[in-house]
């Protein structure tokens, strides 16, 4: 076996992305394979076996070969950071989400926590004769009500509105507003906060 071909063991996941990533590399450049051996001193018939993945090159030859592209060796073997998800999924039994749960309300957030965001998200579930009091949040907030299931009595600064289910209601959030349940049984109702912008925050 080659001295240049002995370190990475064949099939290895490292060893195919140092051959498919020395062959991408190499076409994104438009080089000839006898142009990455003149900068590399690496051997063309070396370089073609590795692009094959039929060669498995030791670190002294990929070191040379990073440094033809003028990169570390570090660079040309380590792994891409896979693709975060697109889709970003929060499961119905997942505790960390649980805002508040107690005798009058229980709320979950339905928008990611990791996300600085204007916009948020929230489930409430109102026990029976259960209400959320808030006081006013930044200025130029709004909230967007609609109920899900039962009935309720939605209080914003002096103005009060009866909803049932079905029924959405947009309202100032930056004066005291309450959510009450006024219904015989549990009322469940879908929030949207849509704070205003940053200049308006005092």
């Amino acid at each position: 076996m080659s001295r240049e071909s002995s370190e990475i063991p064949s099939g290895e996941p490292l060893q195919q992305l140092v051959c498919d990533r020395v062959r991408s590399m190499r076409k994104a450049k438009g080089w000839t394979l006898e142009q990455l051996a003149s900068l590399s001193g690496v051997s063309r018939s070396m370089l073609s076996e590795i692009e094959r993945g039929s060669a498995n090159p030791t670190l002294g030859v990929a070191f040379r070969i990073a440094q033809a592209f003028g990169m570390t060796l570090g660079d040309l073997v380590d792994s891409p950071e896979p693709p975060k998800p697109r889709i970003d999924v929060i499961r119905s039994d997942d505790r960390s989400f649980m805002f508040r749960d107690d005798s009058d309300c229980r709320i979950r957030t339905l928008s990611p926590l990791h996300l600085e965001k204007d916009v948020e998200f929230y489930e409430l579930t109102l026990r029976t004769g259960g209400k959320l009091e808030s006081q006013p949040h930044f200025e130029g907030t709004r909230e967007f009500l609609t109920v899900e299931k039962g009935v309720v009595r939605l209080t914003a600064g002096s103005e009060t509105s009866e909803l049932k289910q079905g029924d959405s209601a947009h309202y100032p959030a930056d004066v005291p507003h309450e959510i009450r349940n006024i219904g015989r049984g549990e009322a469940v109702v879908f929030l949207v906060d849509i704070y205003g912008r940053p200049s308006q925050r005092r």
